[in-house]
């Protein structure tokens, strides 16, 4: 399964339709979502769940069964947009909070056995080049730490620009 994380509007979403593929689950913002607490509930009391009972809570479950992670943000300073930053927080509970050392660094374990790859589509008129560096710099971290590959990190000015992206299907 692909998994979908995207700020669009809903007509923004629709524009796509020739552009997306099939066996996705989808994540986008029904304005219900609640901010991580940081309370780590979805480590100690609810292990690979979030506590928090809203539409997000199993953030963690659908990670460790998709096969390709797809996320479409809006450019925010080099990183994603709030909404995308928080359902990105609301994941944690896809890891362990045990650490161990990768690439010299110390990181959380991998909770699941799943393995996927991860294409980031950034949009914004005006994105600068130290933005973009940011960004490609946090979509490698975010890699590192859910211990996927990077598929595609990409920089559009509009949404509209994705559907004119040879062999992309989101």
């Amino acid at each position: 399964m692909k998994l979908l994380i995207h700020d669009l509007s809903r007509e923004e979403f629709n524009s796509l339709s020739g552009v997306v593929g099939n066996d996705l689950k989808v994540i986008d913002n029904d304005k219900t979502i609640h901010n991580c607490i940081g309370c780590f509930g979805c480590w100690v009391k609810k292990p690979g769940e979030c506590v928090i009972d809203d539409a997000y809570s199993k953030m963690g479950e659908y990670l460790s069964k998709c096969n390709e992670l797809i996320i479409v943000s809006e450019c925010f300073y080099g990183g994603y947009s709030p909404f995308v930053k928080n359902i990105m927080d609301r994941s944690i509970s896809y890891i362990h909070p045990y650490f161990e050392v990768r690439n010299n660094e110390l990181h959380h374990k991998q909770r699941y056995e799943n393995h996927f790859d991860m294409s980031v589509y950034f949009y914004g008129k005006n994105i600068t080049e130290k933005e973009k560096i940011t960004a490609e710099k946090l979509v490698k971290a975010n890699a590192l730490n859910f211990v996927c590959n990077i598929k595609n990190v990409i920089f559009v000015k509009d949404i509209n620009s994705v559907k004119e992206l040879e062999g992309v299907a989101l």
